[in-house]
């Protein structure tokens, strides 16, 4: 197939994702990295003097030009997946993980990069040409650049596999989600389910030619009936079958569990650190994985009073519902019913303000007050989806700066969660502004028939929070696009998007677009105030259950992973990770007893489905989400106390953090724009509120 011929190789800005075919991925990624190749071939063969341009600059072309020819196939696999699709992505994959992995396990490369790193031009470097020639050996270093050869060897050895194995286990959550169906047919167990959940759940039944109700693991079919249904055993099904998924059968992720843990323990071992937790983090603001513990185990100590209160209120609330032993099954139903009788609200009595396109006409609102970016819609056909929107963004000169595509509803072809990827990376090129591309992905309340889809407040801060990674990348002014927008340490790339959140709870940024999708009133002052009065309602619950998943998630790396490669020679091959899933599984159930009220809460845990951890960004940096809280919460005072549209803030923000990606050290661009270092205690007074008595 010829480069004119495969739309992944097209080059354009707008991708053509309406032709893209399962066919083209295989022959469009290896093209891809077989000219990438080729590139590298010619700069380690470039006999010249080694220059920014010929050699730092030219290997930061080729990757983005690579990388930016990957994506969208990365893409297609978590919103369109099909079996074709799948085995086409996956037979590239190791090919993928492989060039990644050799390039500073590359001789010839290193070699080139140090001469340039030691040259009298590297030593007048300034700004970010400096900084990003300090990462890129820092980078090469990290990833084995200084092993012996068959150090390297085993290091490229044990990323292709980690690459594999992480993918499978994004795969079998997804197809376990996917398989799972349950046909209600007496409507008396759906008491208490909102009206318009029951009604999706009886038109899924129809398409299946059913009757009676469909419930499937999505989250806008769990969510209410965990929540709302009256009937506990039905409540029971559906919670046990969702955090129960991958745990035996076809799509068992435990002995993946031990697989994973052993080689990201192996690699740190080969280069040289003390375990992963030390090796992820020497790059980020937390440095130490002891840091990082440190870090939760001061906030678990700060939060626990308040969490026992929850508990005790959530104990007393069952009992008062009849039931004697709350459950994980009980507890969100219990938490809303509680929260319902003390501040008489609830999602369902908000959702009718909350129209998915006065929402996103709302932000793009607050956007344009704070910061001078303007937001405008364009019809376009190169969507992989007919939900798929396609909008532009511009600063206030009316440059174009970025653009984005949006996918909000639930498909089975589509992972779960909410996310924000880019595609292409642009900044400062010759002289002008070369425009940014990315796409927001959720799984929200679809619409019921021609209304618009209504939303619950969280999926409103959601939708804030996904836009505000998309504002991170597409402001972004660096001129290296590795070092521009999102590419930022883990525990600093929350921060824009969690501080956008925050405009979801004033009332001025609320009041733009809270009106009944039907009659057109502004969301009831009583309203807004009883809502913003049950903020804090469970939050010694909600922040502990953060806090023990960032716990364990280090505490696996840094403790049971090294216990399991030493163990490992107990085993033979067939039965080694099959004997150590399980032992990762009880090691989990036991280090979640601390955090939770009794054993039904710990034996459920989610490890089999963690993507977070297994499958994403998130292996010992689960601590990032806290972490980042405590960076907003601080960011937003900042805000409150100059103006939530103050424009001057606004445009300090954009200039010392929003547009500012990896340009300089986090903590350092905090400090320009807050004066000081971070203070959590923002984050405790949001989420907590005073001690309890």
């Amino acid at each position: 197939m010829t480069q004119a011929a495969n739309p992944l190789l097209s080059g354009g800005f707008r991708i053509p994702f309406n032709r893209i075919r399962a066919e083209h991925v295989e022959p469009g990624i290896m093209q891809a990295l077989q000219e990438a190749q080729a590139d590298i071939d010619q700069l380690t063969s470039d006999t010249s003097e080694p220059t920014w341009d010929n050699t730092i600059g030219y290997l930061e072309l080729i990757g983005g030009r690579l990388s930016e020819r990957i994506a969208p196939s990365t893409h297609l696999v978590s919103v369109s997946e099909t079996p074709e699709l799948r085995e086409s992505y996956n037979t590239v994959l190791p090919e993928i993980s492989a060039f990644w992995s050799s390039l500073p396990l590359n001789g010839s490369l290193w070699e080139r990069v140090k001469a340039y790193a030691e040259s009298e031009e590297a030593a007048q470097l300034m700004g970010i040409k400096k900084r990003h020639l300090q990462k890129t050996v820092q980078d090469f270093i990290r990833a084995g650049a200084d092993l012996e050869q068959d150090g390297k060897q085993e290091l490229m050895e044990l990323k292709i596999e980690l690459a594999q194995l992480e993918q499978r286990f994004s795969e079998h959550v997804l197809d376990a989600t996917a398989e799972y169906e349950l046909i209600v047919t007496d409507e008396a167990r759906l008491s208490g389910v909102p009206e318009a959940m029951r009604k999706r759940a009886e038109a899924k039944a129809k398409e299946k030619g059913t009757a009676g109700w469909l419930l499937t693991l999505d989250y806008p079919s769990v969510e209410p009936i965990v929540k709302y249904c009256d009937d506990r055993e039905l409540r029971r099904e559906i919670h046990t079958a969702l955090v129960t998924r991958c745990r035996d059968g076809t799509f068992d992720n435990r002995p993946l569990l031990a697989r994973i843990l052993r080689l990201r323990d192996r690699i740190a071992e080969l280069l040289g650190y003390e375990g992963f937790p030390d090796y992820v983090l020497e790059d980020r603001m937390a440095k130490t994985g002891a840091h990082a513990m440190s870090f939760e185990r001061n906030l678990v100590e700060r939060t626990r009073p308040f969490w026992a209160r929850d508990v005790g209120e959530l104990r007393t609330a069952a009992a008062h519902l009849g039931i004697e032993e709350l459950k994980p099954w009980d507890s969100a139903y219990v938490a809303e019913k509680l929260r319902k009788e003390r501040y008489a609200i609830d999602d369902e009595a908000l959702r009718p303000y909350f129209p998915l396109p006065q929402v996103l006409e709302g932000m793009f609102e607050v956007v344009r007050m704070t910061f001078g970016f303007s937001v405008t819609e364009l019809d376009i056909e190169e969507v992989w989806h007919p939900d798929v929107r396609y909008y532009e963004i511009f600063d206030e000169s009316g440059e174009k700066v970025g653009a984005f595509y949006t996918d909000w509803f639930p498909r089975k072809e589509k992972r779960q969660g909410a996310w924000m990827n880019h595609f292409i990376t642009g900044g400062p090129r010759n002289g002008g502004f070369a425009p940014h591309l990315g796409v927001i992905c959720g799984n929200f309340t679809p619409p019921d028939g021609d209304e618009a889809a209504l939303l619950t407040h969280r999926e409103v801060e959601t939708i804030f929070h996904e836009f505000g990674h998309l504002l991170h990348h597409c402001t972004s002014r660096v001129e290296i696009p590795s070092r521009a927008g999102i590419n930022v340490a883990w525990d600093w790339v929350e921060l824009p998007s969690q501080l956008m959140e925050n405009w979801t709870w004033e009332k001025e940024a609320l009041y733009l677009f809270a009106r009944h999708h039907k009659t057109g009133d502004t969301l009831p002052e009583q309203l807004y105030e009883r809502m913003v009065a049950a903020r804090r309602f469970m939050g010694g619950w909600s922040q502990m259950r953060q806090l023990s998943l960032g716990t364990v998630d280090l505490e696996l790396h840094e403790e049971l992973a090294p216990q399991l490669r030493t163990g490992a020679a107990n085993y033979s091959e067939e039965e080694v990770d099959l004997v150590q899933g399980d032992l990762v599984m009880e090691f989990a159930r036991e280090r979640f007893e601390s955090f939770v009220i009794g054993p039904h809460f710990a034996e459920l845990h989610i490890l089999p489905v963690f993507t977070h951890l297994f499958s994403g960004g998130y292996a010992a940096a689960y601590y990032s989400y806290l972490w980042s809280e405590v960076l907003d919460a601080d960011v937003f005072t900042r805000f409150r106390q100059e103006g939530i549209f103050n424009r001057e803030t606004g445009q300090s923000y954009v200039k010392s953090i929003l547009s500012r990606g990896d340009s300089a050290e986090p903590g350092a661009l905090f400090k320009e724009f807050m004066g000081r270092d971070p203070d959590p205690a923002a984050l405790l007074d949001r989420n907590l509120g005073p001690e309890p008595a």
